[in-house]
């Protein structure tokens, strides 16, 4: 073995980083919306998405081994849509990055008001990212130390919360099984993945893992089971636990429900409080600087005249006033977006388009058809295109309860 190979990483990992990269903060959100819109049956709902996410995956991972250049969706779509569908993939993802920071940021301010509950949510999520915006202006990025401590305030409170939950649990608490009819569970997709975003980033990692066409799949199988097995049983055991008048919404903390079903631990309810906070925060200062990234290179992209002007400006050669603008960007769906739902559906719409247009490329390659890996492409694309209509159904039915 090679001097190079040896400085490759492994499976493990491999799985590592991939789970770091798909468990996020938005999971927390997760119990009171299926409370509010499934009911117990809202498990299905992760059990398909699990399903759903890891044909994607498997898909992407061909994709990243075919074409291993930067840029990603865009280098995916352009290859049978062109320039203009490449562009339109990539500033889809992005768009989704956006509205997915604003979400969080929101969430942000609701658990900081437990430390401060004369300032309203609404501004203590503002200085929030105000805050890590300044952070990213001036280069301080997360280190791999932490990284294993935002990973560590994940997936405490998920297990936390797991063990505690079990120890209540009751199954008069799953019937009705499915109150609001099992169309609502295949609805719930579009909320569900959510939680799942962030998986594509482990295809990345192809030029780095020891033989991988062989072991970045298989990264990416183990990562998207064990994320799926720790998501349906924190969900599963919260439902257990808890009647479904507990939940009231997706922006109330998780502490809230916590505290009323354990009031014997309160020392043990503030620290998955403050975990959960630390991950939120950690998460969104370390999408501000991923997204800053994205924008330098998606703007240089641009062959428009405007584009032309664009890609000469700072924002593509200044990281600093390219965090300006995301952060802007964040802002701006920050305030706009009073409806957790709308989050939500804006986030499944956006991204799951740009996962579409970029996986219809493998069906343009002949080689995929003979070797049988489109079988899984197909599959990909059709649990991808499914969740995309329940998210551009639920996006109408909102809009039009605004007007």
């Amino acid at each position: 073995m090679n001097k190079h190979e040896t400085s490759k990483i492994g499976v493990a990992t491999a799985t590592i980083i991939g789970m770091n990269a798909m468990i996020g903060s938005g999971i927390f959100t997760a119990p009171a919306t299926m409370a509010a819109n499934v009911g117990p049956a809202g498990i299905i709902a992760y059990l398909i998405v699990v399903v759903s996410v890891w044909f994607m995956a498997l898909s992407l991972a061909r994709l990243a081994a075919l074409y291993p250049q930067e840029g990603s969706f865009y280098v995916y779509a352009s290859q049978w849509g062109g320039h203009r569908v490449g562009m339109i993939a990539s500033s889809c993802y992005f768009i989704g990055l956006l509205i997915a920071m604003g979400l969080l940021a929101q969430m942000a301010g609701q658990y900081l008001t437990t430390f401060f509950p004369a300032v309203s949510a609404f501004n203590l999520g503002l200085y929030t990212l105000g805050a890590l915006v300044v952070l990213n202006l001036f280069g301080v990025v997360l280190s791999q130390i932490g990284q294993h401590i935002l990973i560590v305030c994940t997936v405490f409170p998920l297990i936390a919360t797991t063990i505690l939950c079990l120890t209540k649990a009751n199954l008069a608490n799953l019937t009705p099984f499915a109150p609001f009819g099992f169309a609502n569970v295949f609805k719930a997709t579009r909320v569900v993945i959510f939680g799942f975003l962030g998986f594509e980033s482990a295809t990345s990692l192809f030029n780095i893992v020891r033989d991988p066409a062989r072991n970045v799949p298989r990264a990416l199988t183990y990562s998207i089971v064990l994320v799926g097995i720790i998501y349906t049983l924190f969900v599963g055991a919260m439902i257990l636990a808890t009647p479904l008048d507990l939940f009231q919404s997706a922006r109330v903390p998780l502490s809230e429900t916590l505290h009323v079903l354990f009031p014997q631990y309160p020392w043990l309810i503030s620290i998955i409080h403050f975990a959960i906070l630390s991950a939120i925060i950690g998460t969104i200062h370390s999408m501000i600087w991923g997204s800053s990234n994205l924008l330098t290179l998606l703007i240089k992209r641009f062959k428009s005249p405007l584009g032309l002007k664009l890609a000469n400006s700072s924002l593509a050669h200044n990281t600093r006033a390219a965090v300006l603008f995301v952060g802007a960007c964040i802002a701006l769906t920050y305030s706009t977006i009073n409806n957790p739902d709308l989050f939500f559906f804006l986030t499944a719409l956006f991204i799951i388009l740009a996962f579409i247009l970029s996986l219809i490329t493998l069906l343009t390659v002949k080689e995929e058809w003979t070797s049988g890996h489109n079988i899984k492409t197909v599959i990909g694309i059709a649990t991808a295109s499914a969740i995309l209509f329940f998210a551009a159904e639920g996006l109408v039915q909102q809009l039009s309860t605004l007007w």
